[in-house]
């Protein structure tokens, strides 16, 4: 069983993140967000390195985090945080589905 250790870091990051908006701008819907989506994030992970094949809830949750924070990124074009978390959800959007196609090419 490999863990999943990209998955993992990236919750780390999307909770740090909301718990960092709470402390800098006092922000109890970024604490609240950050830490939901962090979880689900850590769930995830933790269900990809039990099966390489559970990708579902990551991907839900990585491509929900990337359409939102897009959203914020273009109404506000500030890069942080909403670009930061747009960039680094899409890019876990861009590995679990590279993992899926090679998975499926492998099959």
């Amino acid at each position: 069983m490999a863990l999943d250790w990209i998955g993992f870091t990236y919750a780390v990051l999307v909770s740090a993140g909301g718990i960092t908006g709470y402390v800098k701008a006092g922000s109890v819907p970024s604490l609240v967000a950050g830490l939901v989506f962090g979880l689900l994030a850590a769930a995830g992970a933790y269900l990809t390195s039990h099966n390489p094949k559970n990708v579902w809830l990551s991907l839900g949750t990585s491509g929900t985090l990337a359409v939102l924070m897009g959203i914020r990124f273009l109404n506000s074009w500030k890069f942080m945080p909403a670009g930061l978390m747009c960039l680094l959800s899409g890019l876990m959007v861009w590995k679990i589905t590279a993992g899926m196609m090679k998975r499926q090419h492998q099959s």
